[in-house]
């Protein structure tokens, strides 16, 4: 290989070493947390429509924090159940503000409670939805968070809606159905009764509101933040953004917005055949909130008008998403999940993966089997980079006489090298594509392993209980006494370590010096880099590097090399 080749290569390894050491080892700091009123003015759409609609809860930002238990018992509510979900709505406001996930644990522990997504206002990170409508006309009331509704029906289950009513006093009723599918969806049905002599117009609106307590507002590889589809184009926008930019609106007539975490997400999903204006906003440090506003509702004197939308809130499980995006043509569901650049082959990847897993029935073989079924796929690719490769060590010590001899001339080093190469009928870029080819795949897999909610908490065998978390057996573990942090690596990367080094020992060495120090750093850095990714990740790199020695070594004794 060129030595401008092997430069840039270099360079490529090092570059993705920098990105990710840098993501993990400096994560940017934590936003404190601090209580601050959502401001109207900056959530107002270009019509003129009443300021404190949009606006957070005043009154309970102001009180001291107390627990979901102990808020959730204020006030009555309308209990949530089905297969995935537990918690239940505000009567007051009719707010979405107390939501478990029933599937999915906070911790392995055998008694952790529930995956807490929404939580109520007064506590330490309130997290809500709500719905409603606007008006231009200040004399008009309508329904708002402190609107006590009569409700027909005490639970909501995927058979049993629950209807809410609301007379204003002045002619009209409004009414809303909200149904519950077996997941995470829920459909949300707003009609008008005009009984006036009038015709009044009305503009649907639904927020998502989220203050952080404790949160890595900084980089990640897996976006956490604001996210939405506009106009078949996907928005993230991470949460440090809208502090320097306190709002970003758009207008759109289909699609979806929400917040985003690393496997939870809600959003309201919008009507395709109506305007919208979307905004994502930021009144302080830590608090954030999508929002949307919809095309004018006229509502002619005796008529019944009616705005349908969904609303999302529930695990970022890919099938179910992808089901949603077809049977309820919600354009780009998935995309919910942060697939990457690779998204060409991280979705494959998954789906692949999960296909294996329900074969097998544990993640981790699953895993291997990929790694084997990959190292297959790219055999012929492989044996000819690695027959390459061994002529290239075999002639190791014919390339030394020739820097011997022309030790002071360096292109005439070059040319008597790339001479012996045509001679011996050896292709030195051979040797550069599985690094070329390993070096998406290795992106899209890290992907799938830090996105797939499939795998977190996915146990192996002996101490891996979790393949999306690193390797929990660590040096301090092992040799009983405390180990810096970066130093602090599992078995798995150290077996890791290992296999590369092998690996590298039987590649021709290169034929710079300096280069040839940093290749041979290349298994130690690599150990400690990967001793805090997911312990899946480093279980695929070691079965690869595995099947890859044993694939080389028979290449080598093919050739008569040693």
């Amino acid at each position: 290989m060129r030595e401008e080749m092997k430069s840039l290569f270099l360079a490529i390894i090092l570059s993705i070493v920098v990105i990710f050491a840098t993501n993990r080892l400096f994560p940017g700091e934590t936003a404190p947390v601090q209580n601050t009123t959502i401001t109207a003015e900056a959530q107002r759409p270009t019509t003129p429509l009443p300021q404190e609609k949009l606006a957070a809860d005043t009154q309970d930002l102001l009180t001291e924090t107390l627990s979901p238990e102990t808020v959730i018992k204020e006030d009555a509510r309308i209990n949530i159940k089905n297969a995935s979900l537990t918690g239940s709505i505000r009567v007051k406001g009719a707010r979405f503000d107390n939501l478990l996930l029933e599937k999915y644990k906070q911790t392995l522990e055998a008694d952790s409670p529930d995956v807490e997504l929404l939580t109520p206002a007064k506590t330490a990170a309130p997290y809500y939805a709500e719905f409603g409508w606007l008006s231009s006309d200040s004399s008009l009331r309508l329904p708002d968070k402190n609107t006590l509704w009569t409700v027909k029906g005490r639970e909501l289950t995927p058979d049993s809606p629950v209807v809410l009513e609301w007379n204003n006093g002045q002619g009209l009723k409004f009414i809303r159905k909200i149904s519950l599918d077996d997941n995470y969806m829920f459909s949300i049905q707003q009609d008008v009764e005009n009984n006036t002599n009038r015709a009044i117009t009305l503009y649907p609106y639904g927020l998502i509101n989220r203050k952080l307590e404790n949160a890595d507002i900084a980089a990640s590889v897996v976006h956490e933040g604001l996210i939405g589809v506009v106009d078949d184009r996907l928005k993230e926008i991470k949460y440090k953004d809208l502090v320097d930019e306190p709002a970003e609106e758009f207008k759109t007539s289909r699609g979806w917005a929400g917040f985003s975490d690393r496997y939870w997400f809600t959003a309201f999903i919008l009507d395709n055949a109506h305007p919208n204006t979307v905004k994502f906003s930021a009144t302080g440090k830590n608090t954030f909130q999508t929002d949307y506003v919809g095309a004018p509702v006229k509502v002619a004197p005796g008529a019944v008008a009616n705005n349908n939308f969904k609303f999302f809130a529930g695990a970022k499980e890919i099938k179910l998403l992808d089901n949603y995006t077809s049977a309820l043509n919600i354009p780009k569901f998935d995309l919910a999940v942060d697939f990457g650049w690779y998204y060409f082959l991280t979705k494959p990847f998954f789906y692949i993966l999960d296909f294996l897993y329900d074969f097998i029935g544990n993640m981790g073989w699953a895993i291997l089997l990929f790694a084997a079924l990959l190292r297959l796929a790219m055999f012929p690719i492989a044996n000819k980079s690695y027959d390459s490769m061994s002529k290239m060590k075999k002639i190791q010590p014919k390339i030394k006489e020739l820097q011997e001899k022309y030790d002071n001339d360096k292109m005439k080093l070059q040319q008597a090298t790339m001479e012996m190469y045509r001679r011996e009928k050896i292709n030195p870029a051979a040797g550069c594509l599985p690094m070329l080819i390993q070096i998406p795949v290795f992106f899209s897999l890290y992907k799938v392993l830090n996105i797939a909610i499939e795998i977190r908490h996915a146990p192996f065998i002996g101490w891996i209980k979790d393949l999306s978390a690193p390797d929990p057996l660590v040096l301090s573990t092992l040799l009983h006494f405390p180990v810096p942090s970066l130093l602090n690596i599992g078995v798995w990367p150290i077996i890791m370590g290992i296999t590369m080094f092998i690996q590298q020992k039987l590649n021709p060495a290169p034929t710079n010096k300096d280069q040839a120090r940093m290749f041979a750093l290349m298994p130690v850095i690599f150990t400690f880099m990967l001793g805090h990714f997911a312990s899946g990740l480093v279980i695929y790199w070691t079965l690869s590097n595995i099947l890859s020695i044993i694939q080389q070594k028979a290449i080598m004794r093919k050739n008569g090399v040693n």
